[in-house]
């Protein structure tokens, strides 16, 4: 079976994933809320983001590799996330995968795996 890391274009289409992601934040009045949780400059947290996102989707564990364990809750705790975050963080992913032209196939591959993976993160539980 191929991986949505291949189907989305490999290094360079994650790595485009992760900056329209990031872009969307940025660009979105509906999740400033998410966006004001991220420092000004969001270039290292796009870069982490790539990495994740590189081996969650089936390529290359940079992530991992670079950070040995991967635990998304400890950044995380910091943070008062609730559902509306997640929600919001959702957001940005659907329109950063609309951005860069996803497929549908790709699309709904993700669509709970995405889903499973920011209601994790939420401190609201």
């Amino acid at each position: 079976m191929t991986t949505p890391y291949h189907l989305l274009g490999g290094e360079d289409g994650v790595r485009q994933l992760a900056h329209s992601f990031y872009q969307a934040m940025n660009d979105t009045q509906e999740v400033q809320d998410i966006r004001h949780m991220h420092s000004e400059n969001l270039a290292a947290i796009t870069e982490k983001l790539f990495e994740y996102l590189s081996g969650w989707l089936g390529g290359p564990p940079l992530y991992r590799e670079k950070y040995g364990t991967i635990c998304l809750t400890e950044p995380h705790k910091p943070y008062n996330i609730s559902s509306a975050h997640r929600n919001q963080w959702l957001q940005c992913m659907e329109i950063a995968l609309e951005n860069i032209g996803a497929s549908k196939q790709v699309k709904q591959m993700l669509k709970q795996p995405m889903f499973d993976l920011a209601d994790f993160i939420r401190t609201d539980q």
